[in-house]
């Protein structure tokens, strides 16, 4: 009876053992299907906590973005892009610079006063205003 018989004994059946609990098909596809759908709702549960999640550090980072553009003809600062002879008291930006073309927002064209545009454009982070 211990090594692999189908005997069950009275006392299994009264306490309910884990291998009769186990071999009852019905009981454990109603049970299948219960944490199915508990695993369903939670699912549910963790999109709306995270999409809740989502919105407030949206909501906290959008409260500290200030929104930059630059119109054609603004005067702008230039980070400067090479540190070779420079020092540690050399100013960070170069300029002023006129706003030549705005290729599409956050990116940029600028020319000198004297009117020579450069070929690159320039991201709206490497640019402050110059207000002379």
């Amino acid at each position: 009876m211990v090594y692999g018989s189908k005997a069950v004994l009275p006392t299994d059946l009264d306490y309910g053992a884990m291998r009769i609990r186990v071999d009852d098909k019905q009981g454990a596809k109603a049970s299948h299907e219960d944490a199915m759908n508990q695993l369903d709702k939670a699912r549910d549960v963790t999109l709306l906590r995270s999409a809740k999640c989502q919105q407030a550090l949206l909501r906290y980072h959008s409260r500290w973005v200030w929104d930059r553009s630059f119109n054609v003809g603004d005067l702008v600062l230039r980070l400067v892009q090479s540190n070779k002879h420079r020092h540690k008291l050399s100013p960070p930006w170069e300029g002023p610079y006129v706003i030549a073309e705005v290729l599409r927002p956050g990116t940029n064209k600028l020319k000198t006063t004297d009117g020579e545009v450069f070929t690159n454009a320039w991201n709206i982070e490497q640019l402050h205003h110059f207000y002379p």
